[in-house]
């Protein structure tokens, strides 16, 4: 993959490029919309997500390709006036990026050359665009000398998806891709970005992500809408409790109090967020007691939730995930991601998985009407220069 890149950029800008770095993508075991409700995560980073060759260059100018978009050939910007542009498309991550680190003080000090290569499929819910932007925060750490820790790196690029892209993610993302640690996930406490390493200690058993192949992107999706419901939501609670999130509450709490919200749709909202969150921590429990059973049973309940209370599944995903448990071998599925197309992450027995790919494809492809693509992967870790 190193030397593709670095023909690719000497194709591309007829120079050498300084060196080649790569970012995980990530995807979420248990705990979806928890994130930017103050409650707990437990994703790990990817051993797919972005690559990208870079250098330095003499001028103001950010030149950026990707040989993913190649139709789209070079995108240039200019680095002291950077701002969102539709006809940059992907390029507004990266450009996202410099500017909340240009307005934080960190010294980029001229323009780059960056060749971007992805092998997460886009729009899949696998956080192309977070791997994008972490990518792009360590190659410019990397490139002009200073210090940032990666904490800080998944903060810029949750301020930059925010702030310059629109999308008010929560920064679980951002977090899983700069931190992440071969073998493991991370339970994530989004409140206060306390956080755990657990083993993915599956034994007999793979991670398996089905992509429905349904495009998605969050800035166009409900994704904003969601997030006002719960927040609405809080709000009404916070008329009568002393809470700073939704994660704060258990399911007793809000149970006693759920009346107050005074909205079913969102009463639904706030429920996912309450239930999902202590879901997750049972699941982490869950796996330290090597109870994977267990752990199945809460991505179920995970995926139901979704479906019926959050209602950000839609026909591709329930499909994926009901083909999922009629198989012989799983242990429990769920989508993954923000929903609204994307991915399902199952946990399949080994000896199971052929069938599994076979089978749910087909009826997939049936009754979608196209195919589904598969992955089964392993827990990465975060950005590194090749």
């Amino acid at each position: 993959m190193k030397e593709k890149l670095l023909q690719e950029f000497f194709k591309i800008f007829g120079r050498e490029a300084q060196a080649v770095y790569f970012a995980p993508g990530r995807v979420n075991l248990i705990g979806e919309h928890t994130d930017y409700n103050g409650g707990h995560v437990f994703p790990c980073a990817l051993t797919i997500g972005t690559y990208a060759a870079a250098a330095k260059n003499v001028d103001n100018t950010l030149r950026f390709y990707s040989m993913n978009f190649e139709e789209l050939g070079v995108i240039t910007a200019d680095l002291s006036s950077l701002k969102k542009e539709k006809a940059h498309d992907w390029a507004n991550y990266p450009k996202g990026i410099l500017k909340v680190m240009l307005g934080a003080g960190y010294p980029i000090t001229s323009g780059m050359d960056i060749v971007y290569f992805g092998n997460i499929p886009n729009s899949s819910g696998l956080s192309s665009s977070a791997s994008i932007e972490v990518l792009t925060g360590y190659v410019a750490r990397e490139l002009f000398g200073f210090d940032v820790n990666f904490v800080e790196l998944a903060k810029i690029g949750q301020k930059a998806e925010n702030e310059f892209i629109g999308v008010n993610c929560g920064i679980m993302d951002q977090f899983s891709i700069a931190m992440g640690k071969a073998g493991h996930a991370i339970f994530l406490d989004t409140a206060n970005l306390s956080y755990e390493y657990a083993p993915i200690a599956l034994k007999d058993a793979k991670i398996v992500i089905a992509c429905s192949n349904k495009k998605r992107g969050l800035g166009d999706s409900k994704y904003n809408e969601r997030r006002g419901e719960c927040e609405a939501a809080l709000a009404k609670l916070q008329t009568v409790l002393d809470l700073h999130s939704l994660g704060e509450l258990s399911e007793e709490e809000f149970e006693k109090n759920r009346s107050i919200i005074g909205d079913p749709v969102k009463e639904r909202r706030a429920k996912h967020a309450v239930y999902e969150n202590q879901r997750t921590i049972k699941a982490v429990a869950a796996l330290k007691a090597n109870d994977i059973e267990q752990f199945g049973k809460l991505m179920i309940a995970s995926h139901d939730s979704l479906r019926d209370d959050y209602e950000v599944t839609g026909i591709e995903l329930d499909t994926l995930v009901s083909a999922a448990l009629s198989q012989e071998g799983v242990i429990g599925s769920r989508m993954t991601g923000a929903g609204f197309g994307g991915c399902t992450v199952s946990i399949v027995k080994t000896e199971a998985v052929d069938a599994f790919i076979k089978n749910v494809g087909e009826i997939y492809k049936g009754k979608i009407g196209y195919a589904a693509d598969f992955y089964v992967v392993d827990a990465g870790c975060g950005p590194y220069t090749l």
